[in-house]
C-alpha cells in the first residue's frame, strides 16, 4: 500500500494463539488440525505451561503444512495449502510467518507455476493472507515483488485455467492495496484489470458481447479489484478515470450477469462518492440517463430473470441510486469484542468487503487483533483487554435470549411494512 512504511515490532501482532474456527474449512483440512480446536480448553486447565506446549504443538503442525507445500502429492499440496489458509485467516502469527515468508512465497511460486486449478486458486489466496499477516512493510512488498510477475502472467494467459485467473484477479488486487509502494506500479495492475472488464462493455448499438459465465465472473473480479485500487489513487489519477470510464461503465448495467451488474453498480456509486469528495459540486453529463438505468435495474421485475437474482439487485441498485441522486449512503455497523466500527462510505464497504472475502469468518479476530488491518480501518493500537473483564461484560444467556426474542419480533413487524412486493405484482 503506497504510504509511509513502518516496521512492525516482531512481538506486536503475535499475542496469544487462538485455536482454529473458520468453517469454511475444507473436510481434509479439519482432519490435519482436528486437534487444534482443543488447544484453548487444555491452556485454561494447564497454566502456562500447557499454553506453551499448545503453542509448540501448533507450530509443529504449521512447519508440516509448510514441508507439505512440495510434495509430489497434489492432494497433499492442496491439503497443506488449506491449512496454512485456515490458520492465517483465524489467527495472527506475525513472527512465525516472518521467520518463514521467503519459504513460504518460494512454495506459492511453485504451486502457481506447476500446479493447476484449485491448486493455483490456494496459492493465490494464500499470497494475499501472507501479505495480510506481514503487514504494509518492506517484508510485503519482497513477497509481492517476487509473486506479482507471476499473478500478471497467469491473469493476462487466455489458455490458463479460468477458476485460477479468477482467484488471482481479485487476490492481486488486494496484494496490491497491501503491498504496492509505487503509486505507478498501482496504475499499471489497474490497467490490466481494465483489459479484461472492458471486454465485457455493450457495444454501441445496446448489445452485449457473447462471453461465458467463467469468463464474466473473471472480468466482475477485474473489475472490484479495480475499483478497490480507486480508494488509494491520487486525484489526477480519479480525474483520469472519471473522464476515461465513468460514461463507459453504465455500459456494464446491460450485462446478462447479475454480478457484473452489481458490480458496475457499485463502482458507479464508489466513483461518484471520490469525484464529489474532490469537487462538491460535480457533474456528469448523462446524470439523467444513468438514473434512469438506476431506477429500472432497482425495480426491475422481468420474468426471465430468477428470483433470487432480482432480489439482490434491487436491494442493490437502491442504494447505488440515492448514492448518485443523494449523496446518500445506508450506514453499517460492525461489532467486534468490545469495539464497533461503521462502514459509513463506499470505499470503506469496498476495502472491507475486500479484506473479508479472504479471512472470512476471522474478519472480527483481525479486525480486534490485526495491527495493519486497525490501521487501515483507522481503529488504533488492539485493545488489551483481561479475561476477568470480558467475563464482567457479558449478560447472562437468559438476557441474551430476551433481547434477541425481543429483536426478531421488532424485525418481524418492521420487515412486513417495509417489504418490497412487487416481485409477486409483476410477476402474476
Amino acid at each position: 500500500m503506497p504510504r509511509t512504511k513502518k516496521k512492525k515490532s516482531k512481538g506486536g501482532q503475535h499475542g496469544n494463539v487462538q485455536p482454529f474456527s473458520d468453517e469454511d474449512a475444507s473436510i481434509e483440512t479439519l482432519s490435519h488440525c482436528s486437534s487444534y480446536s482443543d488447544t484453548a480448553s487444555v491452556a485454561e486447565e494447564g497454566g502456562e505451561a500447557s499454553e506453551d506446549a499448545a503453542l509448540e504443538d501448533f507450530q509443529y503442525k504449521l512447519k508440516g503444512f509448510i514441508d507439505s507445500t512440495v510434495d509430489k502429492s497434489a492432494k497433499t499440496r492442496q491439503g497443506a495449502l488449506d491449512g496454512l489458509k485456515t490458520a492465517m485467516a483465524t489467527r495472527i502469527l506475525y513472527e512465525f510467518i516472518s521467520e518463514r515468508r521467503m519459504t513460504i512465497t518460494d512454495s506459492i511460486e511453485r504451486c502457481l507455476k506447476k500446479g493447476k486449478g484449485e491448486e493455483q486458486r490456494a496459492a493465490a489466496s494464500l499470497a494475499c493472507l501472507l501479505c495480510i499477516q506481514l503487514g504494509s512493510g518492506i517484508e510485503s512488498e519482497e513477497v509481492f515483488k517476487t509473486l506479482k510477475p507471476i499473478f500478471k502472467n497467469i491473469l493476462a494467459d487466455g489458455s490458463a485455467n479460468i477458476q485460477a485467473r479468477q482467484a488471482l484477479a481479485t487476490s492481486l488486487g488486494l496484494c496490491t492495496l497491501v503491498a504496492e509502494d509505487d503509486i505507478l506500479d498501482v496504475h499499471a495492475t489497474m490497467e490490466c484489470f481494465e483489459n479484461l472488464f472492458t471486454r465485457s462493455y455493450a457495444r454501441m448499438d445496446g448489445t452485449c458481447p457473447l462471453i461465458s459465465p467463467q469468463t464474466s465472473q473473471l472480468h466482475t473480479n477485474a473489475l472490484l479489484s479495480w475499483a478497490l485500487l480507486l480508494t488509494i489513487c491520487t486525484a489526477n489519477q480519479l480525474k483520469d478515470v472519471l473522464r476515461k470510464h465513468l460514461p463507459k461503465l453504465p455500459r456494464l448495467l446491460e450485462s446478462d450477469d447479475v454480478n457484473m451488474r452489481i458490480a458496475a453498480g457499485e463502482t458507479i456509486a464508489l466513483l461518484f462518492e471520490l469525484a464529489r469528495d474532490m469537487d462538491a459540486e460535480f457533474e456528469f453529463d448523462d446524470w439523467d440517463e444513468l438514473c434512469d438505468k438506476l431506477n429500472a435495474l432497482a425495480t426491475d421485475c422481468n420474468k426471465h430473470r430468477a428470483k433470487t437474482d432480482k432480489r439482490k439487485q434491487r436491494s442493490v441498485f437502491r442504494d447505488v441510486l440515492r448514492a448518485v441522486e443523494e449523496s446518500d449512503f445506508q450506514p453499517e455497523t460492525i461489532r467486534f469484542g468490545t469495539e464497533r466500527m461503521i462502514i459509513d462510505s463506499w470505499v470503506r464497504k469496498r476495502t472491507y468487503d475486500a479484506f473479508r472475502e479472504f479471512v472470512g469468518s476471522g474478519m472480527n479476530y483481525h479486525l480486534q487483533a490485526n495491527e495493519f488491518i486497525r490501521d487501515v480501518f483507522e481503529l488504533g493500537p488492539p485493545m488489551l483487554v483481561d479475561s476477568a473483564t470480558m467475563k464482567a461484560m457479558k449478560i447472562s444467556r437468559f438476557e441474551r435470549h430476551l433481547h434477541n426474542s425481543a429483536a426478531f419480533k421488532a424485525r418481524t413487524k418492521a420487515r412486513s411494512k417495509f417489504r418490497d412486493k412487487r416481485v409477486d405484482v409483476g410477476e402474476f
